[in-house]
């Protein structure tokens, strides 16, 4: 991905921001990422095990980095669309299948399935490396006994919808799984355990990343049933029983884990953030990192980026006092992180209708609102995976311009805000950014550009 900046003064302001973007994303790309965390081949065999919207560029950046006398086998299992076009002439020895996201499919199933079967037999002269990233807890679906698929994908839908956020979606997802919180990575004993990931998670807790699959979960039964009782989330009464009754515990830190012998972040928010920040600074902008782990629903994300971005343009034209203020323009404002819009249920006799589109692009039409044509303020919010919710975007630009554009065709904004309708707006108006998949995740990107 080019991002080398050669002439400044030749990009717009548009394109200032999808530079920083392409910049983020570039510095958390696998092929640039996992040289640097690789273990030695053991005596016996290297099985390779993996679920995430990077699990597939993972395993081919692996592939070409592992030896190619050394053994290597196994198989990821990552988003539909999300496997690279790789023109390499070696084989790929890791096999890689697709599944749903953000809500489980049955190859989903299939796929955790075959991936449980492949720790059988292992020694301890064997290794295994499991490849983790953002999207894992869906596609690493096996759902406890007696809850079928469609209960657990009216389940994910359920949490998506009430704005929970990832740490109580997972602790949720650990309690009714075969595989996650710690399971698979019990599995692989008496093999040692390497485990990579790509964090996608505000925090960057090991088991929060896909639902922790190879290491000890802190989190109980009684946190998950807690959290689904804040959000009104119901369960089928065996279900519930169960989780009443503690039968689902996950794993706990123990010497069960004793062959697990790292858990090794290839990739974070944060150093994509410093990247696109040092990319700012050679341009002649001034860069500031608020936060690589903010929460909260979007539309509230962005008012509060929308009054320091105004306070930052305020004292271009008003300079007493603005040794005070925080930001010192021109600059770039840039933050990560992993935000929820809450769909509300829909109200008997109202004509509220669930909209399309994702986080990012409910940040920058409540960002858009606030902002009110500005005229010296852009932004760009988008989703590091390329994908911002379902939609086929990443996310969407804000620019002195969008209110103009939405007034000639006769869209209010804050009509499509009310029904979450981002995708619509941002359609109509040529503004959605599109990527497509970037076969990494390391969670949303927002920069908002002062001139």
């Amino acid at each position: 991905m080019q991002v080398e900046i050669t002439d400044f003064s030749k990009l717009d302001e548009l394109q200032i921001l999808r530079r920083l973007f392409d910049c983020a994303v570039s510095a958390a790309l696998p092929s640039k990422a996992l040289q640097n965390f690789l273990p030695t081949p053991p005596k016996g065999r290297t099985l390779v095990l993996g679920a995430g919207k990077a699990a597939a560029s993972m395993a081919l950046a692996l592939n070409e980095l592992w030896p190619q006398s050394a053994s290597l086998s196994g198989l990821v299992v990552t988003r539909y669309g999300h496997i690279p076009t790789h023109s390499s002439e070696q084989r790929c020895r890791i096999e890689m299948i697709e599944a749903a996201h953000p809500v489980p499919d049955a190859a989903g199933v299939e796929a955790s399935k075959r991936i449980l079967a492949l720790t059988q037999g292992l020694t301890k002269d064997d290794l295994v490396i499991c490849l983790i990233s953002g999207g894992g807890s869906s596609l690493l679906t096996l759902p406890v006994e007696g809850l079928s698929l469609e209960d657990k994908r009216a389940l994910n839908q359920a949490l998506l919808k009430s704005g929970a956020n990832i740490h109580e979606m997972n602790c949720v997802r650990k309690h009714l799984s075969q595989i996650k919180g710690g399971r698979l990575g019990l599995a692989c004993a008496p093999a040692k355990l390497v485990c990579l990931a790509i964090s996608d998670v505000p925090g960057d807790d090991p088991s929060v990343i896909a639902s922790g699959p190879t290491v000890p979960d802190p989190s109980t039964c009684a946190d998950a049933l807690a959290i689904l009782r804040k959000y009104k989330v119901e369960l089928p009464k065996p279900i519930n029983d169960a989780l009443e009754a503690g039968r689902f515990e996950s794993p706990k830190a123990g010497n069960a884990f004793d062959h697990c012998e790292s858990f090794k972040l290839i990739a974070t928010p944060m150093e994509s953030l410093k990247a696109a920040a040092n990319l700012a600074t050679s341009m002649g902008l001034n860069a500031y990192i608020l936060s690589d782990d903010m929460e909260g629903e979007s539309a509230d994300v962005a008012k509060v980026h929308a009054s320091m971005a105004r306070q930052a343009a305020f004292h271009i034209d008003n300079p007493l006092g603005a040794q005070f203020c925080a930001f010192k323009a021109p600059c770039v404002i840039l933050s990560g992180g992993e935000t929820t819009v809450s769909i509300p249920k829909a109200q008997k006799n109202t004509d509220l209708r669930e909209g399309r589109g994702g986080r990012a692009g409910e940040f920058c039409l409540s960002l858009a609102k606030e902002l009110d044509a500005h005229p010296r303020i852009w932004a760009l919010a988008a989703d590091t995976d390329g994908i911002d919710g379902v939609e086929h975007n990443a996310g969407a630009w804000v620019s002195p311009n969008t209110k103009t554009k939405a007034n000639k065709l006769g869209l209010n904004i804050l009509n499509y805000l009310n029904r979450h309708d981002a995708f619509t707006f941002f359609e109509a108006i040529g503004d959605l950014v599109i990527t497509g998949p970037t076969f990494t995740n390391v969670n949303d990107f927002r920069a908002i550009l002062i001139k």
